[in-house]
């Protein structure tokens, strides 16, 4: 099968705002091997030596498990509140926190304890959707120091888009993609649909824009929703609230002043005629290629085109990396062409 993605790809318009990247590979993610040597080196240093603890540690990494989870089962052998820390952030029914735990601040624990302690607790974290601790904690974190740089990108990057952090989000992304030398090629397809969704984010609240500002709207409700889930019904879940009614308020207005109950003459939103019983037109479905505006890009159409690129003619793959690129940096256009042209080789190998 072919990997859906591999290389270096960026999507945000606005990335050239951020610090100047390292080139490309310039994270690896540890072996089971390396990361075995450096957890028992870790359990050594804490005087962690007896047969019973030895016996444990062997059992953890003859499991066929992710090598974070291994070295984060290994720091909660090693060490009871980090095990208690780990084993309240994994479990659903634990109330969520409220802050980061004192101890992933512990300059006296030592690097490799805090920063994949702290990776594996935000990671628990994002999987139950508690994405403010989780981005906290992430924040704390360097990638350079886990043995998982990739899964600290990409969960950093779920954190940013779930709470709306477009620049973040896309710089996570950009650096997921870039730097990362072996990221699953799960983490990629999501990252690459998130980054293509946040091209369709509103940018402003122009007039007449009710899709985007629609769409900005939503996502405020499913925050709402999510943070009502997690027992988050406080005054930042009551703003947030606000702030959806008022623009959704704002929506109506607009739609009652251009309508006036006879739509003003056939200036209905959306070009329906009055008396038509028809509601504003929605856009056509998108495509790939072939279309002049922006568009939903689904893992479906990635896959498609991913998978068919050794076979387009040459005028058809420039309208699809034109399609793909728009509204991006001409700089990242090179950078996903190469790409696609890595998945040929592979597809014809």
């Amino acid at each position: 099968m072919v990997p859906l993605f591999g290389g270096g790809a960026a999507f945000a318009s606005d990335a050239s705002k951020k610090k100047e990247l390292p080139s490309f590979g310039t994270l690896r993610s540890a072996t089971a091997d390396e990361a075995r040597t450096q957890a028992q080196s870790w359990l050594k240093g804490i005087g962690k030596t007896d047969a019973a603890t030895q016996k444990a540690f062997d059992a953890i990494w003859a499991q066929d498990r992710s090598v974070l989870d291994r070295v984060a089962d290994t720091i909660g052998l090693g060490d009871a509140a980090a095990a208690k820390l780990l084993a309240e952030a994994r479990d659903p029914s634990a109330p969520a926190p409220l802050a980061v735990p004192s101890i992933l601040k512990d300059a006296k624990r030592g690097s490799f304890f805090r920063h994949n302690l702290g990776l594996a607790y935000a990671k628990s974290l994002s999987n139950r959707r508690v994405f403010e601790e989780s981005l906290e904690v992430l924040k704390l974190v360097q990638p350079e120091k886990v043995v998982d740089p990739s899964a600290y990108l990409f969960h950093r990057a779920v954190a940013e888009h779930a709470l709306t952090m477009k620049d973040d989000a896309n710089h996570s992304i950009l650096r997921l993609l870039d730097e990362a030398v072996d990221t699953p090629d799960r983490y990629k397809m999501v990252s690459l649909l998130m980054a293509f969704e946040m091209q369709a984010w509103a940018e402003s609240d122009a007039p007449g824009q009710y899709s985007a500002r629609l769409g900005g709207i939503a996502r405020k409700m499913d925050n709402i929703e999510r943070r009502l889930e997690l027992s988050r019904g406080g005054p930042h879940t009551q703003k947030i609230q606000k702030d959806a009614v008022a623009r959704l308020d704002e929506i109506i207005k607009e739609l009652e002043n251009q309508c006036n109950g006879d739509c003003n003459g056939g200036c209905c939103p959306g070009g329906s005629k009055p008396g038509s019983g028809q509601g504003p037109r929605p856009m056509p479905d998108s495509r790939i290629a072939k279309n002049p505006g922006k568009g939903v890009i689904t893992e479906k159409d990635l896959r498609q085109i991913a998978q068919g690129w050794g076979k387009l003619p040459e005028k058809e793959r420039a309208e699809a990396i034109q399609n793909l690129t728009r509204d991006m940096p001409a700089k990242y256009r090179e950078v996903i062409e190469t790409y696609f042209r890595k998945i040929a080789s592979e597809s014809r190998q």
